[in-house]
């Protein structure tokens, strides 16, 4: 299939080290905004016409690192050319947070920690200029698993890359900067504060309880129901008991499993179809919202994770945080997870 070559150059970010709260943050130093530049700003997606938008033509974009057509894996194009036919295509992404350049050494300042935002950033891509997932059948969704699936295996043994995250953004509340239907992956070489309280919560329920918490969860709601919008043979569509937001949905394998990329390709069509009911749901309960999905997998690292439960979290826009949320730290749902769930059951 060949190998994209990426460049080495200066990285565009720096990884600063929080004292207090042992958290990582990004400061992205390489995407050279003014502090004029914030004045008055609102954050405004970029919805361009099919002619003008980027994601048309992929001439002007970065090099190609996958592409498939209409399910199947192609080559990839030769060095400085575009992919001629294409589907779902994944690319390096024009403004990277990280790149393999730079010093993976942590140097200090003061008190203070930092290193280069070393690491790979692309942008995964379907053709269709406005139709998504819920609109996608069911070989469609199926072949951008696959392109998630083919990017994180190809970097998880790069020496650089501890953690993969691949995330979307669909719409300009949920930080989205073109209309265009696309997600990202990055590969960093830490573990994310997010995943790690998650891996820390697991493992400690494993040591108290000798079980897995997440199938301890995913099988009480089996069991009761009242909470589940979807399952197949090998995955459940729930809104979790202590949801965050209103109408949080969350995509388990009910085999307990710490990786996503060890999905075989049954399971894979099975979440393909898990993916579409659970956005399919919202779409037409909550009149196409806003959304975020990410994955939470474990590390590439080689720790022991066998406590860990892979799963998808779609987070839709349906509140701001405000004063209360941001100082706390604790979030408002402003329905119940049942209810929710019930709602979305009669959407499918």
């Amino acid at each position: 299939m060949g190998r994209p070559k990426y460049k080495e150059e200066k990285a565009p970010s720096e990884l600063r080290f929080d004292l207090v709260s042992k958290d990582w943050v990004v400061i992205a130093t390489g995407r050279a905004r003014k502090p004029q530049d914030f004045r008055k700003e609102r954050k405004k997606q970029e919805s361009k016409g099919k002619e003008r938008c980027p994601f048309e033509s992929l001439d002007k974009q970065e090099a190609a690192t996958a592409v498939f057509w209409k399910g199947k894996r192609m080559n990839l194009p030769p060095p400085g050319e575009a992919p001629k036919k294409w589907t779902a295509v994944s690319v390096l992404n024009k403004y990277p947070a990280f790149t393999p350049g730079g010093r993976l050494a942590t140097r200090l300042e003061g008190p203070f920690s930092a290193m280069d935002g070393v690491g790979f950033h692309e942008v995964l891509i379907t053709k269709h200029h406005t139709k998504d997932v819920p609109q996608f059948s069911l070989e469609e969704v199926k072949e951008l698993v696959d392109l998630y699936h083919s990017r994180y295996v190809s970097l998880k043994e790069e020496e650089l890359v501890n953690h993969i995250t691949i995330f979307k953004n669909k719409g300009s509340d949920a930080g989205a900067s073109l209309s265009h239907p696309h997600s990202q992956l990055i590969a960093i070489p830490i573990i994310d504060p997010d995943i790690d309280r998650s891996l820390r919560g697991s493992a400690r329920y494993l040591k108290e309880q000798s079980k897995c918490v997440h199938c301890i969860m995913l099988d009480w709601n089996l069991k009761k129901g009242s909470r589940i919008v979807f399952e197949n043979k090998n995955f459940a569509v729930l809104c979790p008991f202590a949801s965050r937001v209103a109408f949080e949905v969350r995509v388990y394998p009910k085999k307990h499993s710490p990786y996503m990329e060890d999905m075989e390709e049954e399971e894979r069509w099975a979440f393909a179809e898990a993916l579409q009911k659970a956005l399919s749901a919202l779409f037409k309960g909550l009149g196409d919202p806003d959304y975020n999905y990410f994955f939470h997998t474990a590390p590439v690292n080689k720790g022991n994770y066998e406590h860990y439960h892979w799963h998808l979290e779609i987070l839709p826009k349906t509140a701001t945080w405000a004063g209360f949320e941001l100082g706390t730290g604790i979030e408002i749902s402003t329905i119940e997870p049942e209810t929710a769930a019930a709602f979305l059951r009669k959407q499918s």
